[in-house]
C-alpha cells in the first residue's frame, strides 16, 4: 500500500506526519514525500521580512557532514602511480560489496524492491546506475552543497528535506515550485492571509503527479493557520473531491483517499481543536455525498522517532521553536492533547478522512 504525503514546503510533513509515516514504514507500507514549494529564488533580492519568512539565520556556513556525499570520495583506482600501499585491494573492494549489499537488503527488506549498492558506481544486472538517472539516488551534489554553503536556504531546506526521507525510509519528490515569498507575499497579512487573485493553483501538475504515484491515500494539509501555501495544497485536495465520478475510463474515486493533516506547529499555536477552528469553510464545495471525519493515529510508539526526524530539519528549529529542546516539548505536549481528544492512551496525530455517505 503506498502513501503519498502532500508537503507545502519541506519539514511541514515531518512536523504533522512523522508519527504515523513512522508507523506505517514498521507495517511496510510505502510512504512518498510530495514537496511542492520546494523552488529556487534570489536571496538577493528578498525583502527583510521574505527573509526571515523563509528561514535565513545568521548562519551563512553550511558544514560538510554529508557522509555519503560523492563529491567527497576519491575514485576506487586513480593510477597504480598515486594509490598508497594502504589502498584498497580487489579482494578488499570484493569484501566491502558484499558487505554493502547485505545492508542494502537490510534497508529495503520491508518494500517490495531494492537497490544494490554499487561501491564502485557501475551497472549491476543491466540495472541503470542510479546517479546516471534525474531525481534518484544521491544528490547531494556539488551544485547543491556548494549553494547551501553560500547561505542558499531553499537548497539547504531540501537537502535537510532529503536526509528526512533517508531517515524515515520514504521516497520524496519535488515539484520545484516558487515559495509564496518569491511569488511576492509580503508580511504577515498577505502570507497568513487571502490567496491573490494571480496567484493560479497547481492543480493539473499536483494531480498527474499523484497519478503517477498510484497511492491507496493521500494526506494533504488542513491549512491551519492559513499559510498561502498551505492554503493552496489544501484547495487542490478538496478539488480532487469535488470532482465528478467518470464512467468512461474512469479515474480513481478519491472519496476515501483524500486525508487533511493538521498543520504543526500551526495547531499548536492556535490551539486548534476542529474543522471550525479553520474560520472560513474551506470544505463548503465538497459533493453532498463526500464528508470528512476524524481519525486518530496513535503514535506512542514512534513519538520520539517523529522528534528525531524534525531535529534534522536544523534550519528551522530556531526559528519556530527556539531550540532542539524547545521543539521536543512541544511535540510531546501536542501529541498528547490530541490523544485526550481522540481517548488514545499516549501520543497522537490527527487526520481528517474523507467518504462517502
Amino acid at each position: 500500500m503506498t502513501h503519498v504525503f502532500v508537503a507545502p514546503h519541506p519539514d511541514d510533513v515531518a512536523l504533522s506526519c512523522g508519527g504515523l509515516i513512522a508507523s506505517l514504514r514498521e507495517l511496510g507500507q510505502n510512504v512518498t514525500i510530495l514537496t511542492v514549494f520546494s523552488g529556487d529564488g534570489s536571496a538577493d533580492r528578498l525583502s527583510p521580512y521574505q527573509r526571515e519568512a523563509l528561514g535565513f539565520g545568521s548562519k551563512a556556513l553550511w558544514p560538510s557532514t554529508e557522509a555519503f556525499n560523492r563529491s567527497a570520495i576519491a575514485a576506487d583506482w586513480p593510477t597504480a602511480t598515486l594509490v598508497p600501499a594502504w589502498a584498497a585491494t580487489e579482494e578488499g573492494l570484493e569484501a566491502t560489496q558484499g558487505e554493502s549489499d547485505a545492508a542494502a537488503k537490510r534497508f529495503w527488506q520491508r518494500s517490495s524492491w531494492y537497490r544494490r549498492a554499487s561501491i564502485r558506481n557501475v551497472a549491476l544486472a543491466d540495472q541503470p546506475v542510479i546517479d546516471d538517472l534525474s531525481t534518484q539516488g544521491a544528490v547531494l551534489t556539488d551544485e547543491l552543497t556548494d549553494a547551501a554553503t553560500a547561505g542558499d536556504l531553499v537548497a539547504r531546506r531540501r537537502i535537510e528535506d532529503e536526509r528526512y526521507a533517508y531517515f524515515a525510509e520514504a521516497s520524496v519528490v519535488f515539484l520545484d515550485l516558487p515559495d509564496a515569498v518569491f511569488r511576492g507575499y509580503e508580511g504577515d497579512d498577505e502570507l497568513l492571509g487571502t490567496l491573490r487573485d494571480d496567484d493560479e493553483p497547481p492543480f493539473g501538475l499536483l494531480r498527474e503527479e499523484i497519478a503517477r504515484l498510484e497511492p491507496q491515500r493521500v494526506y494533504f494539509p488542513l491549512g491551519v493557520g492559513g499559510h498561502v501555501d498551505h492554503q493552496i495544497c489544501r484547495d487542490i485536495g478538496v478539488g480532487l473531491l469535488a470532482e465528478p465520478r467518470s464512467w468512461v475510463m474512469p479515474g480513481p474515486d478519491y472519496a476515501g483517499m483524500v486525508a487533511f493533516y493538521e498543520d504543526f506547529p500551526y495547531a499548536l499555536w492556535n490551539d486548534f481543536r476542529g474543522l471550525d477552528g479553520l474560520g472560513a469553510d474551506p470544505f463548503a464545495g465538497l459533493p453532498r455525498d463526500v464528508s470528512l471525519r476524524p481519525e486518530f493515529a496513535d503514535i506512542t510508539d514512534t513519538l520520539e522517532n517523529k522528534i528525531m526526524g524534525i531535529s534534522l530539519y536544523e534550519s528551522q528549529i530556531e526559528r519556530l521553536f527556539d531550540g532542539k529542546r524547545e521543539m521536543a516539548n512541544a511535540v510531546r505536549s501536542h501529541g498528547r492533547v490530541i490523544a485526550e481528544l481522540g481517548e488514545v492512551d499516549g501520543s497522537a496525530e490527527r487526520y481528517w478522512v474523507s467518504g462517502r455517505v
